[in-house]
């Protein structure tokens, strides 16, 4: 058994906020990205986003579309660029099944929570997920204002 740690500050690139206020995570894998070398430079100098993107499973491939790789002026001179192509995830087999089956059968959907350096090869956090209705939002926001005042009411005491 392994215990899997946490991302910390400097080693996250990108992160996807807004996945975690539409959606009720379920399950998180962490998968390998396929990039190539202007990508990689790119991602050094920080100029990823994952604002939009979503993972797609398609003959028994998983991979990640939407995510937004800036191509440096500098690194990419000599290479035709794309910066939103669609990027293959490195999975196992058997959880590229297990995420096929929750996506088809249970209704949810998979999207990309945050990219970051693991040595020095890039991961990419990805996630299980179910869509949040309104009031689970108010919900979720009224208890963080909670949580927020009740920290300000202890520091005065």
């Amino acid at each position: 058994m392994s215990k899997k740690k946490k991302t910390s500050s400097d080693n996250l690139i990108a992160q996807n906020k807004r996945a975690r206020h539409d959606y009720h995570i379920e399950e998180r894998f962490e998968a390998g990205l396929v990039l190539m070398g202007w990508e990689v430079k790119s991602l050094r100098a920080g100029k990823g986003s994952l604002a939009d993107a979503y993972v797609i499973i398609k003959d028994g491939y998983a991979s990640i579309v939407g995510t937004h790789i800036s191509p440096l002026l500098t690194a990419s001179s000599h290479v035709v660029c794309n910066p939103t192509r669609e990027r293959s995830l490195l999975l196992h087999q058997r959880e590229i099944d297990s995420l096929e089956d929750a996506i088809n059968q249970k209704g949810y959907t998979c999207v990309p929570l945050s990219l970051y350096w693991k040595g020095h090869l890039v991961k990419c956090d990805i996630a299980l997920v179910k869509g949040k209705k309104l009031y689970d939002k108010r919900d979720a926001e009224k208890d963080r204002d909670w949580a927020r005042q009740k920290e300000r009411l202890m520091k005065l005491n």
